[in-house]
């Protein structure tokens, strides 16, 4: 199964007292997360599935990937990728998919965990750029996840 990992882009700075699941991308951040997904398609990207968060910035940026890596089948939102989530929940729904190709959406520093319990490297440290796509081959025959990094993709690589 090809795990990819997208953090979502540059959100705005949350308001004093406003909320921060509602913080949305800023349109730099949609222009750098476009020209990494421009990229991911040229490369063959093409999940079957989208998981994302719930979390308003997660929500735009699996919205702007099913447009530019052309997936038809609506998201699917879920707690497990919001940032109180954890890798095991990931995996979970991940595997309850029974996808060849899933994309899953979220937030720091849960992503970077999740990578590190796909590869089975707890003391993996990774700093997982906003806008960054991770690529894994990972078998999902079993309960426990065992993966292979393939590529990581940020957006000061992708600039064309």
């Amino acid at each position: 199964m090809r795990v990819y990992i997208l953090r979502h882009g540059i959100a705005v700075d949350a308001a004093p007292g406003g909320s921060d699941a509602a913080r949305a991308l800023t349109p730099q951040g949609k222009q750098k997360l476009r020209s990494v997904l421009v990229c991911a398609r040229a490369a063959g990207v093409r999940p079957s599935v989208i998981l994302t968060s719930p979390l308003k910035r997660a929500l735009q940026t699996a919205e702007i990937a099913a447009a530019a890596l052309g997936v038809k089948r609506e998201l699917i939102t879920t707690t497990a990728l919001a940032p109180a989530g954890t890798p095991q929940r990931i995996w979970g729904e991940i595997r309850a998919q029974h996808a060849e190709r899933v994309l899953i959406a979220g937030h720091e520093p849960l992503l970077s965990q999740a990578l590190a319990f796909l590869l089975r490297c707890p003391a993996l440290q990774l700093d997982l750029k906003k806008g960054a796509l991770v690529s894994l081959e990972v078998d999902a025959g079993e309960s426990e996840p065992h993966g292979i990094l393939k590529w990581v993709l940020t957006p000061k690589l992708a600039v064309r």
